[in-house]
């Protein structure tokens, strides 16, 4: 069992300090925030301490620095954060934090928001270095992990952290855990998988783990191509892992049903295309044509053979969904899905971003925040972050300096 809020707040007092580690890696450009999902993710942990009268640091990175790069600065966060919580939020820009920041510290009152710069300016976070660690800790009396999304890396404000203060998850987390668990260890039968993207390898580990669970896959994007190409369909251009070939066709042997697409939409490029078809697995697909999203008649019998599904976990869209001659596919699984009364999870990356583009991600039953941190927990991996937690979830909590 993983050490929640509700454990931290039996202990905690008005003006304890808390450090919070954030999944907050927005989009931004030229200082403005382009998608805010992953910032009102993490509000109603933050909204629950600040309640409780703690003084927070909240830490995240931002993309992948190469050194200190202004562009790649958590400043721009401050201002939405001051805005939805209505509290102050003081971004700190000494990195890492020292003197100046312990000064700020000490001097905060209950119910206020330290805001730390880019953790990866810092080439220790990525190192998982244990004094990198300390300095984030000092000065903060409780660990609190609510990244998700980062939950698979090793890094040293996620896993080594946690051996230096109690530590705990937040509502985040703690959800991201709960419909994953249920998806990996209890799903409801009928279960289907949604296969989709670009990427094939990314898929095994998740199919050859749940494979014991599954009903059916729905195979669309790179698994289809994969397979069709390996039935003897012509795919054009089309992107296929060949190497993983024998791989897929094991993992999906035995009492699995596949259903493969059966008519597509094809383009010269997959983001500005001049040109597209409407083909069959009849057609002589063009050399300079490539597979980039699926027909009507495959969203068709998609949609009837989920009909009967209890659980759905949809892990990559049907098409390249940011272009619109492309976007079909996946926008109508999308919008059926959302009105079907069987548990739908949505893993993160792609699939997330489709549906919440669309508005539909509150008609899940859960989208989740972390594409890898998702993909590797469903696979049976331990992941550092969780596994930390787990571990040092025994940490006296009387250590209160």
């Amino acid at each position: 069992m993983l050490p929640t809020l509700t454990e931290l707040f039996k202990v905690l007092q008005s003006g304890d300090r808390v450090f919070l580690r954030g999944d907050l890696n927005v989009p931004l450009l030229e200082g403005s925030i382009q998608d805010t999902n992953r910032l009102e993710a993490i509000l109603p942990t933050l909204q629950d301490l600040l309640q409780a009268g703690a003084i927070i640091t909240l830490a995240t990175h931002l993309g992948r620095p190469k050194g200190t790069e202004p562009d790649l600065s958590t400043r721009p966060l401050a201002a939405y954060l001051e805005d939805q919580l209505s509290v102050p939020v003081t971004h700190v820009s000494e990195f890492p934090p020292g003197n100046h920041y312990q000064e700020i510290l000490q001097a905060q009152n209950p119910g206020s928001i330290l805001l730390l710069e880019n953790l990866r300016y810092d080439p220790r976070e990525k190192t998982d270095d244990s004094n990198f660690a300390q300095m984030l800790m000092n000065g903060n009396q409780y660990y609190v992990n609510d990244a998700f999304g980062c939950c698979h890396r090793a890094h040293a404000s996620v896993s080594a952290i946690t051996r230096i203060k109690p530590s705990f998850c937040g509502h985040l987390i703690e959800k991201e855990v709960a419909a994953l668990e249920e998806i990996r260890d209890r799903a409801e039968r009928p279960f289907w998988i949604i296969s989709g993207g670009a990427k094939v390898s990314d898929k095994l580990g998740v199919l050859g783990n749940l494979a014991p669970l599954l009903d059916g896959v729905v195979c669309t994007g790179g698994l289809a191509n994969t397979l069709l190409h390996g039935n003897g369909i012509n795919v054009g251009a089309s992107r296929v892992e060949t190497e993983s070939l024998d791989n897929v066709k094991e993992l999906l042997s035995g009492d699995v049903e596949v259903l493969l697409p059966t008519d597509f939409i094809a383009g010269d490029s997959p983001f500005d295309p001049s040109e597209t078809l409407k083909c069959d697995s009849e057609t002589i697909v063009p050399d300079h044509l490539s597979f980039f999203d699926i027909g009507p008649r495959s969203v068709e019998s998609i949609c009837q053979k989920l009909a009967a599904a209890k659980t759905i976990f949809w892990n990559g869209p049907a098409g390249v969904f940011e272009t619109p001659e492309f976007s079909s596919g996946t926008r109508e699984i999308a919008r059926f899905l959302a009105m079907h009364d069987s548990k739908v999870v949505v893993g993160g990356g792609d699939s997330a971003a489709a549906v919440r583009q669309m508005g539909l991600a509150g008609h899940f039953h859960h989208v989740s925040t972390g594409g890898g941190a998702a993909l590797e927990f469903l696979e049976g991996k331990l992941l550092p972050g969780i596994e930390a937690l787990g571990r040092h979830a025994d940490v006296d909590t009387e250590q209160r300096g």
